[in-house]
């Protein structure tokens, strides 16, 4: 497991390397809850995913991703908003093996 560092601000874009993969993350809030969008490259894996606790974000080995994302909350078991990002609401990049074979 890798926490991926977010700011807590209502939109922002992230570049990093997860799984020898070049990830442009996007995670924003709208007034329904938080989202976020996951590319390879310039190459979109998922778009629009609703962030939930403890749920994860790709899910589906046939999306070409190698590992997955979930938001941890670390005082509760709510939701994650952007005013707790990076510090109550921790973003997780889940390698193959601690997915355990699920993906």
């Amino acid at each position: 497991m890798l926490v991926v560092p977010l700011q807590a601000v209502p939109n922002q874009t992230l570049q990093v390397t997860l799984g020898n993969q070049p990830c442009i993350l996007n995670v924003y809030q709208y007034s329904t809850g938080l989202f976020m969008d996951v590319y390879i490259s310039a190459t979109p894996i998922i778009t629009g995913v609703i962030c939930h606790n403890i749920c994860r974000i790709v899910r589906s080995l046939y999306l070409g991703f190698i590992g997955d994302f979930v938001f941890y909350d670390t005082q509760g078991n709510l939701d994650p908003i952007y005013t707790g990002l990076g510090s109550r609401y921790i973003l997780v990049y889940l390698t193959p093996s601690d997915l355990g074979g699920l993906g």
